[in-house]
């Protein structure tokens, strides 16, 4: 998961601002996820380890919904690209179902550290988290991509009187 990170940062980084810090929280998050992995297999997992946790998965959550996804429609939205505006309707359903699992996790993040069942429910946040970084990546895609090579075209030359 963190070479795929890393290898969708060096593809987008530079591209903006608020897309590179998002991309830099989405690694941080990701190294806070195998930390927490590693100490759920050693059975260290403390009640102040899911309330830290919690906090990044939380503050990436909430940094794609109310930062990010707005700032990629707005541009979509400036450039008129009605195909992406609608492949961004079409799959931010499935981001929201995540995001409704993330808020799910963390309701019950603190009683997790001595749950019977929390490595099943830290795995498949995993997968989750797997499956929503693909989303993103698919927005990021459509959405910049497409207006990045529109910002760098040569304009077409005007004819002169």
């Amino acid at each position: 998961m963190l070479n795929s990170c890393e290898n969708v940062q060096e593809r987008w980084g530079g591209v903006n601002q608020l897309v590179d810090r998002w991309l830099h929280a989405r690694h941080e998050l990701i190294k806070a996820y195998a930390d927490m992995n590693d100490k759920a297999e050693v059975e260290a997992t403390t009640a102040e380890n899911q309330r830290e946790f919690c906090g990044i998965l939380l503050d990436y959550v909430s940094a794609g919904h109310f930062e990010v996804y707005e700032q990629l429609l707005g541009e979509a939205e400036a450039f008129g690209d009605t195909r992406g505006i609608d492949f961004a309707h079409q799959i931010y359903p499935r981001i929201e179902a995540s995001t409704e699992a993330v808020l799910a996790y963390n309701d019950g993040c603190e009683a997790r550290a001595s749950n019977a069942n929390a490595q099943a429910q830290f795995k498949r946040l995993g997968q989750m988290l797997q499956e929503r970084f693909e989303l993103e990546d698919c927005l990021i895609e459509v959405l910049h991509k497409a207006h990045e090579q529109a910002q760098t075209a040569p304009e077409a030359p005007t004819a002169s009187a």
